[in-house]
């Protein structure tokens, strides 16, 4: 480790209630772009865009920040000793996840233009929260007091793996390699050359993309995109649309017999996405919608053991939801299939 990088880790756990320099203006940056964030959409020739300019300057300052965090943790996997590595690993692996999220959270600030006031949900039991820098971030994002979110054991073999979380974007598309890969258990292979590859796709991600891009987040690696979350705010509009409008459409830019002569190498994916496209989706009950009004759906590729990566993918999720007034989600897995079960069941 370089002399900077050691100095950031001492800063990062210098004393329970007192950061050292680089630690504290995370906390403040974090604070100051959350509560400004209403800032962000003032047009370029509005009397105050330099509010817009200074938010966008200062989440420039944070993510920064958080860059270097997530490889000092990278780097400090990778060159320390390894009695020293585990003694420290899981407060630098709590911090790292919490960093991910909290950068992609603010990411999304600065791309969406919020209308509704963030909620915090009011204050929190004492052992809803730990102490230190990983208990004031946590406190400042709108899921900070769902604690079964931010307690998991740390890796039994930390990994050096560098993982970025990010918004959506424009450049994103429905073919591109991370959607057809982002699920569990399915990989395209040199099959996503496949001129129906974007049906396997739009069978993961099609309705979100085209009726909630707002709320879809992406997991990168070192490889490429891995892993992805997708929401809908108000999953009772949001299914009447897909219903109505997008399934429709789809069935007829893909019909039943599409897989009839495709080569053999991703031919069982291809039917499974027809048979999704053309089967009739299950009604979810009302007070299910009353009382968990928002949908959401995540995915990582196989390469991904690292569950705080998956985490940190809902935590940012549900924290964009919620910060536009969602007061709880639900999402729809097939009894028989194990795979989501299971990692579901990880997230907690």
């Amino acid at each position: 480790l370089t002399l900077e990088e050691v100095r950031m880790l001492v800063e990062l756990f210098y004393l329970p209630y007192h950061h050292g320099p680089q630690a504290q203006h995370l906390v403040e940056h974090f604070r100051w772009l959350r509560a400004n964030s209403l800032s962000v959409g003032v047009p370029a020739t509005a009397p105050d865009a330099c509010e817009g300019t200074q938010w966008r300057s200062r989440a420039q300052s944070f993510q920064l920040l958080c860059t270097q965090t997530c490889r000092l943790h990278s780097r400090f996997v990778s060159s320390a000793g390894r009695a020293l590595l585990y003694d420290l690993h899981p407060y630098l692996w709590d911090i790292r996840n919490m960093l991910l999220a909290a950068s992609a959270f603010i990411r999304w600030l600065g791309c969406q233009s919020i209308t509704a006031p963030m909620l915090l949900g009011g204050d929190a039991e004492p052992w809803a929260r730990r102490g230190g820098l990983f208990g004031e971030l946590q406190a400042l994002l709108p899921v900070g007091n769902s604690c079964d979110l931010f307690y998991h054991p740390p890796l039994l073999f930390p990994s050096s793996q560098l993982y970025f979380l990010r918004p959506l974007l424009p450049l994103d598309k429905w073919g591109r390699d991370w959607a057809g890969q982002a699920e569990p258990g399915l990989r395209l292979g040199s099959g996503r050359k496949l001129s129906a590859a974007p049906a396997l796709a739009g069978r993961l991600l099609g309705s979100f993309l085209s009726l909630s891009p707002e709320y879809t987040f992406v997991l990168e690696d070192e490889g490429g995109p891995c892993g992805y979350a997708a929401g809908a705010l108000c999953a009772e509009g949001f299914l009447q649309q897909r219903d109505s409008s997008w399934l429709p459409a789809i069935r007829h830019k893909y019909p039943r017999d599409l897989g009839t002569g495709a080569p053999a190498l991703g031919q069982d994916a291809l039917e499974e996405a027809l048979l999704f496209f053309h089967a009739e989706p299950p009604a979810v009950p009302l007070p299910v919608l009353r009382r968990f009004p928002s949908l959401v759906q995540l995915g990582t590729a196989p390469r991904v053991l690292d569950v705080g990566a998956s985490r940190s993918l809902a935590i940012c999720l549900l924290s964009a939801l919620r910060a536009n007034g969602s007061r709880g989600v639900f999402c729809q897995v097939s009894a028989t299939d194990r795979q989501q079960l299971s990692f579901y069941s990880k997230l907690g």
